[in-house]
Parts: structure tokens; sequence; C-alpha cells
């Protein structure tokens, strides 16, 4: 039972990040901030509006996994930045393989998401301890 809460926090967590990624680029895109979906974004003005919330989500990634973790919140929160740099970093391969913007956006994405994790899971951590 502790094994499948372990994994549904970090399962959740991811999801939350990569829903709010998603879902506030599909506004942008609405909204034509963004070119079309499958279009280059080379404009670095967007890639950097991009980053940005991707780190806040990433920080809310980490702590709903902190938050819903059965134990070790911050041993979860780690787990889960490991799989969104892998995540990322897959990503990379496969957008700059399609040249759908600079190399440098999924490379900054896979760097970051570590730290963005653990930042998330500190946060959740000192809320806890109120």
């Amino acid at each position: 039972m502790t094994a499948l809460r372990s994994v549904a926090a970090v399962f959740l967590g991811a999801l939350a990040g990569a829903a709010l990624s998603l879902g506030t680029d599909q506004v942008l895109h609405v909204l034509e901030v963004y070119p079309p979906w499958g279009q280059p974004m080379r404009e670095p003005g967007l890639n950097l509006l991009a980053l940005s919330y991707r780190l806040v989500y990433g920080v809310v990634g980490g702590w709903v996994i902190a938050r819903l973790a059965p134990y070790a919140p911050m041993g979860h929160a780690l787990a889960g930045g490991i799989l969104g740099t892998v995540a990322s970093a897959a990503g990379g391969v496969v957008a700059t393989r399609m040249d759908l913007g600079p190399a440098w956006f999924p490379i900054a994405l896979a760097v970051t998401a570590l730290p963005c994790t653990w930042l998330g899971a500190v946060l959740q951590m000192k809320h806890a301890t109120r």
C-alpha cells in the first residue's frame, strides 16, 4: 500500500506540472501569442516565457509530490525531479530533431527539473512544520 502511495505521489506531482504547462501553452496558442502547434517557436522571448512558467510549475509539482508522499517527502520529490530530467532530455531530443525551436530550451528544462522539484519539497516541508 505504501509503495502505491509513493508511486501515486510522484505521478500526481508530475501530472500537475505537465497539465499546468500544457494548459498554459494551449491558452497562449489560442491567444496567438505562440505560433500554432507543430510550428517552430524560435523567438527567444517566447521561449523564456515558456521556461519561466515551467519553472514555477516544476516547483508546484515538487510541492504536490512532497505533500502526497507517505514518508520521506524530499526523497519522493527528488525521484520526481530525476524523472522530470529524463523526460525533458528525451523531449529535447525529439524537439531538436523536429527543429521546433532553440536547443537551449529543452536543455534548460532538463537542467532545472531537479532543482525545481527540490524547491517545491522544501517549501512544502516548511509549510507542513507550521
